[in-house]
């Protein structure tokens, strides 16, 4: 069986993204990492870290071969300015974008499995004049794929959203019909092909408090969720709800399902990364390719300190080998 290779965006190049590759790269691993970044700033960062890390060029023309501990096979993207860690500079968000758009290329073309990526400052990316709401819509945008859906993994529990990087003014009149059912199908479907639940049962949240209440709250549940759920169900979809999202996440209501759709960004985060903060996985489900990521930001304040955490990337590849070895 062929190893997969994967290719690990740093990220943030002023944040802790280039300190968790470091670190990473420490253990063996059963695939091949490739680390997209500007070896300079590996070097420094190893250096401010006190690490002993071998630096070496990736030939992605061989095949790939599990990761030694010790080396970081690397992707040289150059970046703008010599990036400092803790310091932001707007120089260098054309180079955060290059890296993600060498691992998309690499993984459209087949040479890398996955892609597993460091987290980005989306505000020095937007200030450097180009729009940029998040990973997820870049990626969709960069592969073609009509409709992404975040999906954060904790062990067992799976929340995904409806939607995502919005502004809470503007979730109500998001939430379609259309957009519902494509997002139910593309997560119940990714649920079958990639988690490999041959039935999953989705739990879905209401937007309103309780509910909507009877349409006392809202009738968001009334006239658009439940009317949607409905007619999936007589499609064969297993699909419980609308449910009062205070009450969703619940132990005797997540027995029942196989995940959480939520319908709005932090409706839904906040229980997963109290759940599992620091070892839960981003997945972004609807892409031509797999792609994980880490549950947390660019954490400046840690940047160069040794002090970050790399709980969530470690869990973000091992996901990646996971999904990689199922496409």
């Amino acid at each position: 069986m062929t190893l997969p290779r994967i290719v690990v965006t740093s990220g943030e190049p002023a944040g802790i993204g280039p300190d968790l590759c470091i670190e990473i790269a420490k253990r063996n691993w059963p695939c091949e990492l490739v680390f997209a970044g500007d070896t300079s700033l590996f070097a420094d960062r190893a250096h401010a870290l006190a690490t002993t890390i071998e630096i070496v060029s990736v030939d992605l023309n061989l095949a790939p071969r599990a990761h030694a501990a010790g080396r970081l096979p690397t992707l040289h993207v150059p970046a703008s300015n010599r990036p400092v860690a803790g310091r932001l500079d707007v120089a260098n968000a054309r180079y955060v974008l290059s890296l993600l758009d060498v691992a998309i290329e690499g993984c459209m073309n087949g040479r890398f499995a996955a892609m597993v990526t460091a987290p980005v400052q989306k505000s020095v990316i937007a200030d450097s004049g180009v729009p940029f709401s998040g990973h997820t819509e870049y990626l969709a945008e960069h592969t073609g794929a009509p409709l992404p859906v975040m999906l954060l993994a904790a062990g067992t529990l799976r929340v995904a959203l409806a939607t995502t990087h919005l502004p809470l003014s503007a979730v109500s009149q998001a939430i379609t019909p259309k957009l519902l059912e494509d997002v139910l199908r593309i997560l119940e479907r990714d649920l079958r092909t990639r988690f490999r639940i041959e039935h999953p049962r989705i739990l879905v949240c209401g937007l309103n408090p309780h509910a909507g209440e009877s349409g006392h709250l809202g009738r968001e549940e009334i006239e658009t969720i439940a009317p949607t759920l409905e007619r999936l169900r007589h499609e064969g979809l297993r699909l419980i709800g609308p449910a009062p999202a205070d009450t969703a996440f619940t132990p005797r209501m997540l027995e029942q399902a196989d995940a959480v759709l939520a319908m709005f960004h932090d409706q839904g985060l906040p229980v997963l990364k109290y759940a599992g903060f620091g070892d839960a996985v981003n997945v972004t489900l609807g892409l031509p390719i797999v792609r994980t990521s880490v549950d947390h930001g660019t954490a400046l304040d840690l940047a160069g300190t040794g002090k970050a955490d790399a709980g969530s990337l470690i869990a973000a590849v091992e996901l990646a080998i996971e999904l990689a070895g199922r496409r």
